[in-house]
């Protein structure tokens, strides 16, 4: 697959902003009864061991990152969030194909109707990613490939992908070619970094700006990501670990802990404080756990 990044590093991806703008006209939403629906708000949800984001810009469009693996929680979490009535989802990207990313996201496709499903275009060979690819089939969403220098716009918010590249894509290492992206609206700066490695971490340190309020810490606190360089260069006020109770990984890692540490992050734990609630209304950033 040919990198887009010299000849889209401006442009937006067309259909995916048609398919926010067009499905958000006919769908009934909640603004009404939300205190914080003219604020945007980033959930990273307490599914277990694996990863899931929801993004709710204002004017109820919805974005989920990833869906955890497939034990039921993402439903739980979302059902928490979002009222009864409203079951559309404007966006669902998958950060890679693993298991822990998007087995719960049989269960969301099956019931929520979904505008798209975004991807890296790569797949895995098991029988679970075979359910994963009917149930698009069966609630018809689009599905769009995305790759560094692509952007999704709504309003004022985007969200830039960073990553993968060709070769990203092409290694044999399947977290090399995590969607990577960093959410912009204002002032507010979160990046999503799936559960990229340290060699993807240097890459992405030495072509982009890489601050950010808020880091989603790569693959669950693993030994594998969050190098001191690569914290520095974010060096978020907030940082996420996704990761399961009594995990048997040793997620996270004492090493991921006292790195971020050293940078002076604010840590939140999914396996010790469950879902965290960011709201940013283009001034403040306030966050709950």
């Amino acid at each position: 697959m040919e990198t887009k990044t010299d000849k889209k590093s401006n442009q937006l991806i067309t259909p995916a902003i048609l398919i926010l703008i067009a499905a958000n006209i006919f769908i009934w939403r909640s603004v009404a009864f939300s205190a914080d629906s003219g604020k945007t708000q980033l959930y990273f949800l307490s599914v277990g061991q694996g990863d899931s984001e929801l993004v709710v810009l204002p004017g109820n469009v919805k974005i989920l990152i990833d869906g955890g693996p497939p034990n039921g929680m993402v439903l739980d979490e979302l059902g928490k969030i979002l009222p009864p009535f409203d079951r559309y989802i404007d966006l669902v990207i998958l950060s890679h194909p693993h298991l822990d990313h998007y087995g719960g996201l049989i269960d969301v496709l099956k019931s929520y109707q979904v505008g798209a499903i975004i991807d890296n275009g790569n797949s895995a060979p098991i029988s679970a990613y075979a359910d994963f690819v009917n149930a698009i089939n069966k609630n018809g969403a689009k599905h769009l490939v995305l790759e560094e220098g692509d952007a999704i716009k709504y309003g004022d918010a985007r969200f830039d992908v960073i990553s993968p590249n060709a070769k990203d894509l092409a290694s044999s290492v399947v977290h090399d070619g995590c969607i990577v992206m960093m959410f912009r609206e204002k002032g507010l700066r979160a990046l999503y970094t799936g559960d990229i490695g340290r060699d993807t971490e240097d890459e992405l340190i030495q072509r982009y700006n890489l601050s950010a309020q808020i880091l989603k810490v790569g693959h669950h606190g693993s030994k594998t990501s969050s190098s001191p360089e690569f914290l520095r260069a974010v060096h978020p006020q907030f940082s996420v670990i996704e990761a399961g109770l009594h995990n048997t990984y040793g997620h996270p890692t004492k090493r991921t802990l006292e790195n971020l540490a050293d940078i002076g992050a604010q840590i939140f734990r999914t396996d010790q404080g469950g879902t965290v609630k960011f709201i940013f209304d283009g001034g403040n950033l306030k966050v709950f756990n």
